[in-house]
């Protein structure tokens, strides 16, 4: 059974969570060839204090306003 795992920083809305869980159930079926009800997921908001890249810390290491994610750009 496939699993999707989705980690990023807080600030998405329930709409947006819903929606991006139609369209990756959607197209992870289409392309695996597998059936929808096969697939499950979860999203995990992770804070700025619990995430770090290049050995600093989000929150001490990158300026950001409103921006879920600094630059445009996952983390990871």
């Amino acid at each position: 059974m496939p699993f999707i795992r989705v980690d990023w920083f807080p600030g998405r809305t329930l709409e947006q969570k819903r929606e991006l869980a139609e369209v990756l159930t959607r197209e992870f079926a289409r392309i695996a060839q597998c059936k929808p009800e096969t697939i499950n997921f979860i999203f995990t908001d992770v804070s700025r204090e619990d995430w770090g890249r290049n050995g600093k810390l989000f929150c001490d290491a990158y300026e950001y306003e409103n921006d879920p994610e600094p630059d445009g750009d996952h983390p990871a």
